[in-house]
């Protein structure tokens, strides 16, 4: 089977292998163990690689450059609107060359492919969409389309198209799924943590505004405050992290909050272990593997009730839901830290992630290969 990855993400080459952002390559090599051969359309970036990165393991991979795109300001339009032809052409010859299309949304590179795809309605194919599905969710204009696209069955024929959370009213191109960082052998008992002394906070995600891990420093700084005796490690890089910095050190946060950088899955793991909550009160998610990951390990999540994470949460049973308004979040936290049974919380958030393993999850990309 010559099988075809459509994606943004930027891919980073090395001694004759391809490296790309850690935990969408860790998922692309489970479904790379049923197929002869592998194309990638993407965006290339000669870089050094760090400690998220992750190399593809096949021996048959065709790399297809194409330039990465936005529409953020002038420039970036312009030169994006001079690019589509030749990304066009270049998804064209692929999907003809493919036996199965396999599309990552949401994204630019994504949307194109969405559009290519159209014109091959008998090749099998598949789309994981790792944003939020939630149709009454307000998404950019360019996310939209790609989900009336995903969902419509005259325009796009012979895909499943794998969604988190379950929502009502879909067609049949669209399956609810999941995502998973674990094996079943990384399963253990669960240890009883004491909630009475110091807390240890952990957020993992990229530090943009997205993620908010501005707001998460500012719950910490408040729940200090108020008396409690908390730490919080930020796992993650990006834009902010200088801003981050500055606001750390400037408020006296030092003692208390750190910024870890990238780390690598066994780091995060043994992190996770010893860690209370996972602080995480994001804009937007689709299925937060840093959510998934923490609740393996018996971490009660404190997360913003949007996308599919009240379903994972199971509306506060598993996990602590907030919003994003600084005081109602504090006082939330204050109130499940006062009154609830927080080792029962945990003992239910490790019992649900721990269905989701990588060797279920590998079942269920094996059965959309191999018909």
């Amino acid at each position: 089977m010559r099988f075809l990855i459509i994606s943004h993400v930027v891919h980073k080459p090395n001694s004759s292998q391809w490296f790309g952002y850690g935990p969408y390559v860790r998922e692309m090599n489970l479904w790379l163990k049923y197929v002869d051969e592998v194309e990638i359309v993407a965006p290339k970036e000669n870089k050094l690689l760090n400690d998220i990165d992750l190399t593809y393991k096949h021996n048959n991979i065709r790399f297809t450059k194409v330039p990465a795109i936005a529409f953020v300001d002038i420039k970036s339009i312009i030169i994006s609107l001079l690019s589509l032809p030749q990304i066009l052409y270049k998804l064209l010859i692929a999907c003809k060359r493919a036996d199965h299309i396999h599309l990552r949304c949401p994204g630019n590179i994504g949307l194109l492919g969405c559009l290519v795809q159209i014109l091959f309605p008998k090749k099998i194919k598949t789309a994981k969409y790792a944003g939020n599905w939630n149709p009454k969710s307000k998404q950019p204009l360019s996310y939209k389309l790609q989900k009336k696209i995903l969902s419509n069955t005259f325009l796009t024929k012979n895909i499943t198209t794998l969604v988190y959370g379950d929502w009502p009213k879909q067609t049949k191109n669209i399956k609810s799924f999941f995502t998973a960082s674990f094996k079943d052998s990384d399963k253990e008992e669960i240890t009883i943590r004491n909630y009475k002394n110091q807390l240890k906070f952990i957020f993992i995600g990229s530090l943009v505004s997205g993620k908010s891990p501005d707001l998460a420093i500012k719950i910490i700084e408040s729940l200090i405050a108020k008396g409690f005796d908390i730490s919080l490690q930020i796992f993650g890089e990006g834009i902010l992290r200088n801003d981050l910095e500055d606001y750390i050190k400037t408020n006296k946060l030092t003692s208390h909050i750190s910024l870890e950088g990238n780390k690598s899955i066994e780091v995060i793991k043994k992190t996770l272990k010893t860690s209370h909550f996972l602080l995480l009160p994001s804009k937007s998610e689709g299925w937060p593997k840093a959510v998934a990951e923490a609740m393996f390990f018996g971490v009660i999540p404190i997360s913003t009730s949007i996308s599919c994470i009240p379903y994972m949460l199971d509306n506060s049973k598993r996990g602590i839901l907030i919003d994003r308004n600084l005081e109602n979040a504090v006082l939330k936290i204050v109130e499940n830290l006062e009154s609830k049974d927080l080792n029962k919380m945990s003992k239910l958030a490790s019992d649900w992630s721990q269905k989701f393993t990588l060797d279920y999850f590998e079942s269920e990309i094996k059965k959309l290969l191999i018909h």
